[in-house]
């Protein structure tokens, strides 16, 4: 059974009014208003304004005079809708092939098999919210079995995130309350004044005389919640993706008959591509089979691309994780990020030297879940703060300039040891490192770097000595005292080791 992720914006009214306009201070309440004629109520209020006692469907003058410093604003749902689509359209591109509006206030997408991409089910959705945080978007992340549940439980938290383990859905939701089976109101009311308060009471009661009053509707909102009837999710679609499907008049199945059709859906993608002057970065190919699930896998490039061979080939190593099931009925290739692309005329090598292209290799290094990266210079002595990290087919348009030389792998921290040097300008006898004694054979240095002081009042006047030391099993080393071996204001005088030579 497919895992879906539920993400809720409970404050996307006040988040989007605030995002339009930073002018607004931090601490300032909002309310939402909404009309109706000559009645004005509140719609949408933010935390400090719901602090101060304002409650959604309140009198907007009683909002106002609840609170004297309430900021009201006139909802506007069509710009909501919009800021929901291009949430959508931004998830879609990062998390899941699979990833729909959920209106009106949240999205909904499949991740079967892209938690283990993000280091896990809890990281991926502590990574979600984080994420949304950063952007000053209020979201609620819940995962379970189907879309029901985890929309359910998105929206009863209190806390950012909740995972609903696999076969724990009747456990997670039966105490929940009615007007989060997404039932109509009027239903809801009218199951209410028959005394139902609960998910669960409402399922352990008899179908047919519920169906008989109130017909279909609160059956099927049952079973799509406990997964007994299939509820797919409709991936979200604007004119601006490059799509091409294809229909099966019989279900297909077999493994060649499915990689004869991609072949066929990536000529016909390129094609419209070439036709577009766009190439591709990121596509999808999802499946549709005949008991109405969807199935979808994703090949990324590290730059546009339009090679059919090549981007066959990224979808051919991975169709073996399509699960037919009873067959597949249709498929669909969708461009879900490209950019321009212009066709580049190749020089004859007598001409000049070819250029050796990785791209295919990072694409496959992608493509396989791992994280492709290139490091690039900064302009710092320091050497933690001398680099950062670029997509892996960016161009580096710096070069490092030093006279001494740097280790290939400088630790992310540096690690505190023990040694035996003379102070202030020699170099250590002995390291005492990860719990090996290394004798010092060889040295050179020292090489000293100064605090930034410039850009930090207390690196005024730091100072680390650099050396590089060759122990004597032939491991060199990138070590450093802090401090000039003299002045304690320059430093501990402890000793660290920073990097690792080839």
């Amino acid at each position: 059974m497919p895992r879906v992720v539920s993400i809720y914006f409970p404050d996307l009214p006040t988040d989007r009014i605030r995002r339009a306009d930073p002018s607004i201070p931090a601490e300032q309440a909002i309310a939402v208003i909404s009309k109706s004629g000559s009645k004005r109520w509140v719609s949408a209020a933010d935390a400090a304004a719901r602090k101060a006692g304002v409650q959604v469907g309140m009198p907007a003058a009683k909002a106002q005079a609840l609170f004297q410093g309430l900021r009201m604003i006139d909802a506007d749902p069509a710009a909501d809708a919009g800021a929901l689509e291009r949430i959508t359209m931004w998830a879609l591109s990062q998390y899941s092939p699979i990833v729909a509006i959920d209106a009106p206030d949240g999205i909904v997408m499949d991740t079967e098999g892209a938690d283990h991409l993000q280091g896990g089910e809890e990281r991926m959705l502590t990574s979600i919210a984080n994420r949304f945080r950063a952007k000053g978007l209020t979201a609620r992340v819940a995962i379970a079995e189907t879309w029901g549940a985890a929309n359910a439980c998105a929206r009863a938290i209190s806390r950012e995130t909740v995972i609903v383990p696999r076969g724990e859905t009747v456990r997670a939701v039966e105490k929940l309350s009615l007007s989060l089976l997404r039932l109509p109101e009027k239903i809801v009311g009218d199951l209410r004044t028959l005394g139902f308060k609960t998910i669960g009471e409402l399922a352990n009661t008899p179908r047919a005389p519920l169906t008989l009053r109130f017909g279909p509707e609160v059956g099927r909102r049952l079973d799509q919640m406990f997964g007994r009837t299939p509820e797919p999710i409709e991936p979200i679609r604007t004119a601006e993706l490059v799509e091409v499907s294809r229909a099966f008049a019989e279900p297909i199945g077999a493994a060649e008959t499915i990689d004869k059709y991609v072949a066929r859906l990536v000529v016909q993608l390129v094609d419209e591509l070439q036709r577009r002057g766009l190439g591709v970065r990121r596509t999808d190919l999802i499946v549709e089979k005949v008991d109405g699930t969807r199935q979808a896998i994703r090949a990324g490039t590290a730059k546009p691309a339009r090679d059919v061979a090549w981007l066959t080939k990224l979808f051919k190593d991975r169709t073996e994780k399509i699960e037919p099931g009873f067959g597949i009925e249709r498929m669909t290739l969708v461009a879900v990020m490209a950019e321009p692309l212009e066709g580049a005329q190749k020089s004859s090598s007598l001409v000049e030297d070819e250029i050796i292209d990785v791209t295919p290799l990072i694409d496959i290094f992608g493509n396989r879940g791992a994280r492709v990266y290139r490091v690039a210079p900064v302009a710092s002595d320091v050497p933690e703060r001398s680099v950062r990290r670029i997509a892996a087919s960016d161009p580096v348009e710096a070069l490092w300039v030093n006279h001494w030389r740097r280790p290939v792998r400088l630790l992310a921290r540096p690690e505190q040891v023990d040694v035996m040097a003379l102070m202030p300008d020699h170099p250590p006898v002995w390291i005492m490192w990860r719990g090996k004694r290394r004798k010092v054979k060889n040295a050179d240095g020292p090489e000293r770097i100064f605090g930034e002081w410039w850009e930090r009042n207390s690196e005024m006047a730091a100072v680390r000595d650099y050396f590089v030391v060759e122990d004597d099993a032939g491991e060199r080393l990138w070590v450093y005292r802090s401090g000039d071996g003299v002045d304690t204001e320059t430093g501990s005088h402890k000793w660290f080791v920073h990097g690792i030579f080839a």
